[in-house]
């Protein structure tokens, strides 16, 4: 269904009145993805590059830290890279650990200083382009400042995708989320609550700082309800201890052993 045709919007106002995951986070359901040793469970896509191949080196694990780095790069060239977890999701929670350090490569673009992201609802690495530089996905955009300036981060962009906000489809490739301004070498928590296509919210910190519903492909309007969770690597050095989430999705009868009064989505399968 292409919800560009439908401005309307009428299937809002049930979304609006859906709780999303009113209870308590239960650490002891929480996944983590990386696991502080290798990538193995990782895939690697750069432009310019087969799936696969870590160019250059970028990506690497170094004192239980997921690095991304530029040291063996004379200039940037271009080569945006991603890194994504092995299976896809649907409904979750998803929290990363992280920080921005050094220096960004020679011939970064500007935009691109202190610039990081989070990519969700992504199509598969193996389906992208030898030379596409982002996959179609939606992106939690993470940025640092620069020591003086204001820069928002937990901001929102749309490579190959849209979204509608506030009941407006919005089709500009990011938007700011009017989150806090992060200097320095700080580390800090981005956090995602992901409902499929009904609802998704960024945090900064344990604070909201941006809520939207129905992502959806820029090429056909169909509705993204799930994908594949990557990191990127878009030319400025940065180091990320943790990547976790909690799965929404799962056995909602109360009579199964499988059964977590925190899942939003009933998945017959895994009673």
């Amino acid at each position: 269904m292409n919800y560009r045709k439908q401005l309307g919007f009428a299937a809002i106002g049930a979304f609006a009145a859906a709780a999303l995951n009113a209870s308590a986070d239960h650490h002891s359901d929480w996944v983590d993805l990386f696991n502080g040793k290798d990538i193995d469970a990782w895939t690697v896509k750069f432009t310019g590059y087969d799936v696969g191949v870590n160019a250059r080196n970028t990506f690497r694990v170094e004192d239980g830290i997921l690095k991304v780095r530029y040291d063996e790069y004379e200039t940037f060239d271009n080569h945006f890279g991603h890194i994504f977890y092995k299976e896809p999701f649907s409904y979750y929670k998803l929290e990363v650990e992280y920080r921005f350090v050094g220096e960004q490569v020679a011939e970064g673009h500007d935009w691109a200083y202190r610039n990081n992201g989070i990519l969700f609802h992504a199509q598969a690495p193996e389906t992208m382009t030898r030379d596409q530089a982002f996959p179609d996905s939606i992106e939690y955009q993470i940025l640092g400042g620069d020591g003086d300036n204001e820069r928002s981060t937990g901001n929102l962009c749309t490579p190959g995708s849209s979204v509608i906000m506030d009941g407006v489809f919005r089709p500009e490739h990011c938007i700011e989320s009017g989150g806090p301004t992060l200097h320095g070498d700080q580390w800090a928590t981005a956090k995602i609550i992901v409902h499929g296509s009904e609802r998704i919210q960024h945090f900064v910190n344990g604070e909201k700082v941006m809520e939207y519903t129905h992502p959806m492909l820029t090429e056909d309007g169909s509705l993204m309800g799930g994908g594949y969770i990557s990191l990127q690597a878009e030319s400025h050095p940065t180091d990320i201890r943790a990547v976790r989430i909690l799965n929404l999705e799962g056995c909602m009868n109360p009579e199964s052993d499988n059964y977590k009064d925190h899942f939003v989505r009933h998945n017959a399968e895994s009673c």
